[in-house]
C-alpha cells in the first residue's frame, strides 16, 4: 500500500420483513504516503496488521500513513454508518429520533 491509492468496498444488506431484500456498496479511496523501512519495520512490530482483512487499521497506527480519504471513513473501519442508518430508516425499521 506504500505510496498507492486503493479502494476499500464494503456493503449492506438488510432483509426486510416479507423478504424484500436492500443492497447497498460503499466504495472509500484511501491514499497512503510512501513508507520508509522504518515505518513498516514499526508497523509490522506493533502486530496491530494482525486479524485486519486489509492488513491494516485506519483507526490505529496506520492512520499515520494515509495522505487522504475519499469516501466514507467508516466503510474503512468495516461498517459504513450513514448508509446502514439510511438504509434503516428507509426501511422504516430505525428513526435517528429514536421513534421507529
Amino acid at each position: 500500500l506504500s505510496g498507492r491509492r486503493h479502494r476499500v468496498i464494503g456493503g449492506v444488506a438488510l432483509v426486510c420483513p416479507g423478504g424484500r431484500v436492500l443492497v447497498r456498496d460503499s466504495v472509500t479511496a484511501v491514499q497512503f504516503k510512501r513508507l520508509s523501512r522504518a515505518e513498516v519495520d514499526m508497523y509490522l512490530a506493533s502486530g496491530e496488521w494482525r486479524d485486519k482483512a486489509g492488513g491494516y487499521a485506519i483507526q490505529g497506527l496506520a492512520a499515520l500513513f494515509v495522505t487522504a480519504i475519499n469516501g466514507d471513513y467508516n466503510n474503512v473501519v468495516g461498517l459504513p454508518l450513514a448508509l446502514t442508518a439510511g438504509l434503516l430508516t428507509g426501511a422504516g425499521a430505525w428513526s435517528p429520533a429514536g421513534k421507529g
